[in-house]
């Protein structure tokens, strides 16, 4: 069986029985959005389509705008708004598309992110690296340079090219839901990529 965490059970293996009934709960709670919210403003990105700043949730009142956020998530009134569309030159020249969510959002995605993470992250292989939590680049590269030392002489470096824009999401949802038995959740993550990939 898994390891307990926040009330809920992280599996070790696909073949693990389901319990992890009850997350929609951790995502709604202040707390929680509290972190998300710390950590979305870290990043100190542009406001979305709203307008809506990080000085304007401060001087309106940080628990309050969180405590807000959490009724919508609880009462399911929650509705994730559209991206605002900015277009960015890649190191190649080329042009992307890159979506800016409102704050709100963001908060929203960090706090599933934070109940989620730990469930999935238990599978990943010691020698995975990208986009993992307490994982840098270094590490991979200092990695790579054991490995030669230790006699292995190929290594594959892998960039998916619009790996998101041709994903099917419909396996990824059914991939996720055997590991999150919790339809508020599913519906939720359903919900943010609908607006993501409007």
């Amino acid at each position: 069986m898994g390891a307990q965490k926040k009330g809920y059970t992280i599996r070790r293996n696909l073949k693990e029985p389901i319990v992890s009934l009850g997350l929609y709960v951790h995502i709604c709670k202040v707390s929680t959005l509290y972190q998300a919210y710390r950590n979305a403003k870290a990043n100190d990105g542009s406001p979305g389509l709203d307008g809506i700043t990080f000085d304007w949730i401060e001087e309106y009142g940080v628990t309050e705008y969180l405590e807000e956020i959490g009724k919508e998530l609880k009462e399911k009134t929650y509705k994730p708004e559209p991206n605002r569309r900015v277009e960015i030159t890649k190191g190649n020249g080329r042009k992307r598309q890159l979506g800016i969510p409102n704050i709100k959002d963001r908060i929203v995605q960090g706090a599933l992110k934070q109940i989620l993470e730990p469930i999935f992250e238990a599978d990943f292989c010691g020698c995975s690296y990208g986009y993992r939590p307490n994982k840098e680049a270094q590490e991979a590269v200092s990695n790579v340079g054991r490995e030669i030392s230790g006699g292995k002489h190929l290594v594959l470096e892998v960039d998916l090219t619009g790996y998101f824009d041709n994903l099917r999401h419909h396996i990824l949802f059914e991939r996720i839901a055997k590991r999150v038995n919790d339809d508020e959740v599913m519906h939720l993550i359903k919900l943010k990529r609908k607006v993501s990939a409007s």
